[in-house]
């Protein structure tokens, strides 16, 4: 009776770890986090004045730039500048844009039943040796950091003012770590972060989380 009891327990525990976890990772899935420095001596009066953004030497031609350009124009737009129609704009904005690869290290637990692939443990663990139900307070394996590779998606837009002698007014850099090599479904929430509150504080750093758009 006892056993069929424990294996009755067991079934219900892993059957909730399986659905937490889901739980947990659609809800990674819908939003997307960004740490967000900025810069700024931004001149006053400003507004409704023109930009125009400016590739480097390598960017130019190059079809992926133009369409991260696409999005930063999107993101800029209600900042109250406007893109300009002439050769001479008040300001340039200049783009760069990178997700290198990296290695970090994530904290699993040995125990297959506690681990399932998310790094978490369910109500029951070890004591002594063997696996129990503890009357609400469960004990699990100490966990083991484990390599996983993630990606640096990362923006930085400048901004110069042609009215000041090209001096840099405006820099903000947007990073959003990943598990996956998706530089160009975090732009347009990069460029969005990227003039969040803008211009903001001189040195800001701010943490910022979007919904995902389906």
């Amino acid at each position: 009776m006892w056993m069929k009891l424990n294996q009755r327990r067991h079934i219900l525990m892993r059957a909730f770890v399986i659905l937490a976890g889901v739980i947990l990772v659609s809800g990674c899935a819908s939003t997307l986090s960004a740490r967000v420095t900025s810069f700024q001596q931004w001149p006053g009066g400003s507004q409704g004045q023109t930009y125009r953004i400016v590739p480097y030497e390598n960017q130019q031609n190059n079809l992926e730039f133009q369409a991260i350009a696409d999005m930063v124009r999107a993101a800029i737009g209600p900042v109250g500048l406007v893109e300009a129609q002439s050769d001479k704009p008040r300001f340039t904005v200049h783009i760069r844009y990178e997700n290198p690869a990296t290695q970090t290290w994530v904290q699993q637990y040995p125990d297959p039943y506690l681990n399932d692939g998310w790094g978490f443990g369910p109500a029951f663990g070890w004591y002594g040796g063997a696996r129990v139900w503890g009357g609400g307070i469960y004990y699990s394996p100490p966990p083991s950091n484990v390599p996983v590779v993630v990606y640096k998606n990362t923006l930085t837009v400048t901004i110069n003012d042609n009215q000041n002698h090209n001096a840099e007014v405006y820099r903000s850099t947007a990073v959003n770590v990943s598990r996956y090599d998706n530089l160009m479904q975090a732009m347009p929430y990069l460029a969005q972060a990227v003039f969040d509150e803008f211009p903001g504080n001189n040195g800001q750093v701010r943490e910022i989380e979007y919904e995902r758009r389906r």
